[in-house]
C-alpha cells in the first residue's frame, strides 16, 4: 500500500497551567527535510525531536510547529524593574508627561521584560512527546488516504496503458503489411528493373530493423511488475519511478520504430497517460 508524502497532523494536550500544541506537515521531497520551530528552552531536545520525526515520516519537506500557551497563573517573563525606571527618567528629560504613559512607552524599549531560562520540566516534556506521538498519528493517517486516492488513479492509469499496448499488438500485423506495400510501391514508382531476391532480402532486413516485438514484451512486463509494486505492503515510491522510466523508455521506442501514423497516435495516448502518472509519482513516499 502506497503512501502520500503531502499530509497534515495536529495534536493538542491540556496541562493544569499550559496547552501544548504539535502540528506537522509535509510536502513531496526527495529525502527527509525538516524544519523545526520551538521555544528555545527545548532547543537541546530538538536532535531526538527531529529523529522521531524522521524515523516515522521517512521523506518529505516537513515542518514541525511546537506551541506551549500558559493558560495559569504563571507568568512567562518578569519586568525589568531598573531598566523600565531609567528609562522613565530619560523620557521625562526629554518631554513632559504623566507616569503612566511613560510607563507605557518603556515596556515597548529594550530589555524591559526579561525572562528566566527555566530547567526542562520532565512532565511537560512527556506530554510533549505525546503530543508529538498524536501529531504523527495523525500525520500518517492522511499520507495513507491520500496514497489510496492515488494508487486509485495509478491502477487505472496502468489499466489504460496495458489497453492501448493490447491495440497496438492488434495494429502490429497490419502496420508491418502498410510498411511493406510503401515499400513495394516505392520500388515500382521508380520504373526501375530490381532483383527479386535482392529486394527480398533488403525489405527483411528493413521490417525487422522496425521489429517492436522485443519492446511489446518488455512493455507488458513492466506493466505487470507496476501493478505487483503497486499491491506491495510497504510504500515503493522511489522503485514505482524507475519502472515508469523503464515503461517510457519502451514507449518512446515504439514509437520511433512505428513509422505508421495510427501506430503513433496510440504512442501519443500513452506517453500521456505515463506522464501523469510520473506527476502523480512525486507525491508517493
Amino acid at each position: 500500500m502506497i503512501q502520500s508524502m503531502t499530509g497534515f497532523g495536529k495534536h493538542v494536550v491540556q496541562l493544569p497551567t499550559k496547552k501544548i500544541t504539535v502540528e506537522i506537515k509535509s510536502l513531496n521531497s526527495k529525502s527527509i527535510d525538516l524544519n523545526a520551530r520551538m521555544p528555545s528552552a527545548y532547543r537541546e531536545k530538538e536532535l531526538e525531536i527531529r529523529k522521531v520525526i524522521a524515523n516515522s515520516l521517512q521523506r518529505g519537506k516537513v515542518d514541525f510547529n511546537l506551541y506551549i500557551e500558559i493558560t495559569g497563573d504563571e507568568a512567562s517573563g518578569q519586568v525589568n524593574e531598573s531598566v523600565v525606571k531609567q528609562y522613565m527618567n530619560q523620557l521625562k528629560s526629554i518631554a513632559n508627561g504623566e507616569d503612566i504613559q511613560l510607563l507605557e512607552m518603556a515596556l515597548r524599549l529594550p530589555d524591559a521584560m526579561r525572562t528566566d531560562r527555566e530547567d526542562i520540566d520532565e512532565e511537560e516534556y512527556t506530554a510533549i512527546l505525546e503530543a508529538l506521538k498524536g501529531a504523527l498519528t495523525e500525520i500518517n493517517t492522511f499520507r495513507s488516504e491520500e496514497g489510496s486516492v492515488l494508487e486509485n488513479d495509478f491502477a487505472e492509469r496502468i489499466k489504460a496503458l496495458q489497453t492501448l499496448l493490447e491495440k497496438v499488438l492488434v495494429m502490429d500485423p497490419e502496420r508491418q503489411s502498410a510498411v511493406r506495400e510503401r515499400l513495394e510501391k516505392a520500388v515500382q514508382d521508380v520504373k526501375a528493373e530490381v532483383d527479386a531476391n535482392r529486394f527480398e532480402q533488403e525489405l527483411i532486413y528493413y521490417l525487422e530493423k522496425y521489429d517492436i516485438t522485443e519492446e511489446k514484451v518488455r512493455l507488458a512486463n513492466h506493466l505487470d511488475y507496476f501493478v505487483k509494486t503497486l499491491k506491495s505492503k510497504d510504500s515503493n515510491g522511489k522503485k514505482l519511478g524507475f519502472i515508469s522510466q523503464e515503461i517510457g523508455r519502451e514507449i518512446n521506442t515504439i514509437g520511433s520504430k512505428a513509422n505508421y501514423a495510427p501506430m503513433q497516435q496510440l504512442v501519443v495516448q500513452m506517453k500521456d497517460e505515463l506522464e501523469k502518472i510520473k506527476e502523480q509519482m512525486l507525491n508517493v513516499l
